[in-house]
């Protein structure tokens, strides 16, 4: 439990960290819309489609909520970019980005001051996470894993106070967010058991208070599974939205290397000995001290996505990294802290080499240059949008949204709505069209290259009579463009 001195000054560092976290975040937030990569990223494009079609569909309703991103995200943008200025800019994401990034920094400082008492191993543990580039960028999106952290890492917080009902449903919420949660919220509640039990509680008083919070992520996931089977047919959809390219497939020790290579080349080879260090400190005082701190490791949780996504083929992404900056924070802010004899030198010198060694804004952090991997199609695709013209009441486009969501998204500043596209989300109207699209499609578009081509590209190529009464008018950027006769 935290002393009440403890939780006082742990509440008045996370309220000023919280608070500078904020105007960094903005700071930051408006630098990148400056240089236009707010949404250069195609999943936050992709994330803000998926808010608008809720209601901007041809067959509006609960069922565009999707079942292969977690729905929490949406839900909270769903109203606001039916606005088409915050559609189009992705500003009403962008600012829930920036408060879950000064409620992740402010959660990281609350944790670091409870476990070592020390304010300014707090302010040292906001530095490594806020300045950051990565995060930085991450924060100045409509991506949802500033989103996550917030969430996960409140939930940690709250378990460290003692508070097991209101962590669980914070956790909720976070498992419906990313999955990175999942494994996090199995870990700390696993842990709260062992915490209650080292304090002297019999196995089955220790158990009760986590069990009732335990109900509130177990609802979450098992009614996400329920609507996935609902929606797409399948209980949890693992599996055919990628291909499996990577090098690291059925190869565990490849995986495991890559992330721990994407996680140094997010940050610096020293704070990220710092951080194995602290948690390694979290550990040890856990045990001897404050058994609470055990909770600190569940967050390394977070790396089991990336780990089953890799060894399955994903692609290597490093965004799936990021989050551990979270957990390389505390655990250099543990690792300032823990002796407190010498807890402000060592702070001090945590928070200069991440002065020195991160540079907030700079434009070659690895997050940064991948979010960009899409831009030079951009101009191309413009062209497609050209030969589709101006929209046309009654006329419909047919594309995978799976494959070009981002495409429908930047098309809105031609003035096309997603009511105008037939796309997966569309039902039985989709499924009618992908035997014979002339009675109602007026135009296909077709992604033929990325990764092989999208569904459409492999049905045209299987059955060419798919594309009978089409002639093709346009092409660029893989994309191709065939209007009905």
């Amino acid at each position: 439990m935290i002393i009440p001195f403890g939780r006082e000054r742990a509440r008045a560092s996370a309220a000023i960290v919280g608070a500078i976290a904020v105007i960094v975040g903005v700071i930051a937030a408006v630098h990148y819309h400056r240089l236009g990569l707010t949404l250069s990223h195609y999943d936050a494009r992709g994330h803000l489609i998926v808010a608008r079609r809720i209601f901007d569909s041809i067959t509006p309703g609960w069922q565009q909520i999707g079942a292969v991103w977690l729905p929490l995200p949406h839900l909270l943008n769903a109203i606001p970019v039916q606005s088409d200025f915050l559609y189009r800019t992705g500003a009403s994401a962008v600012a829930l980005s920036i408060v879950s990034f000064a409620v992740a920094t402010a959660g990281i400082a609350w944790i670091v001051t409870a476990i070592t008492g020390s304010a300014w191993a707090a302010a040292a543990a906001a530095t490594v996470f806020a300045l950051n580039p990565n995060v930085l960028y991450l924060q100045s999106t409509p991506m949802t894993e500033p989103l996550l952290l917030a969430l996960v890492v409140l939930g940690i917080a709250l378990l460290v106070a003692d508070h097991h009902a209101a962590a669980g449903i914070v956790l909720a919420l976070a498992c419906l967010t990313r999955y990175e949660a999942w494994p996090v919220t199995v870990a700390a509640l696993v842990f709260a058991i062992w915490v209650r039990w080292r304090d002297g509680c019999t196995l089955r008083d220790a158990v009760r208070p986590v069990r009732d919070a335990a109900v509130y992520p177990v609802v979450a996931i098992v009614g996400f599974s329920i609507f996935s089977r609902v929606v797409v047919g399948s209980w949890f959809v693992g599996s055919g939205f990628f291909v499996p390219e990577n090098k690291s497939l059925g190869d565990a020790w490849l995986t495991i290397k890559e992330i721990a290579w994407g996680t140094q080349m997010l940050s610096h080879e020293a704070l990220v000995w710092l951080g194995a260090a602290g948690l390694a400190a979290a550990v040890v005082i856990a045990v001897w001290r404050r058994r609470d701190a055990i909770f600190v490791t569940a967050l390394l949780a977070m790396s089991a996505t990336p780990l089953v996504a890799f060894y399955r083929g994903h692609p290597f992404r490093i965004r799936y990294m990021v989050p551990l900056i979270a957990v390389e924070a505390i655990g250099a802010g543990i690792a300032a802290g823990a002796l407190q004899k010498i807890a402000r030198p060592a702070s001090v010198a945590v928070a200069a080499i991440a002065l020195f060694t991160l540079r907030p804004l700079d434009g070659s952090a690895p997050m940064v240059v991948e979010a960009q991997w899409d831009r030079p199609n951009v101009a191309v695709r413009a062209r497609v949008t050209e030969c589709l013209g101006r929209p046309r009441p009654g006329e419909k486009i047919m594309a995978s949204m799976g494959s070009l969501g981002h495409y429908m998204q930047e098309a809105s500043r031609a003035g096309f709505d997603l009511r105008d596209f037939l796309h997966e989300g569309n039902g039985d109207i989709w499924l009618a069209a992908l035997n014979e699209p002339r009675p109602f499609a007026d135009w296909l578009l077709i992604e033929e290259k990325a990764e092989g081509g999208d569904m459409l590209a492999q049905i045209a190529r299987e059955r060419p009579a798919f594309l009978a009464g089409y002639s093709r008018v346009c092409e660029g950027a893989g994309l191709a463009l065939y209007r009905r006769n």
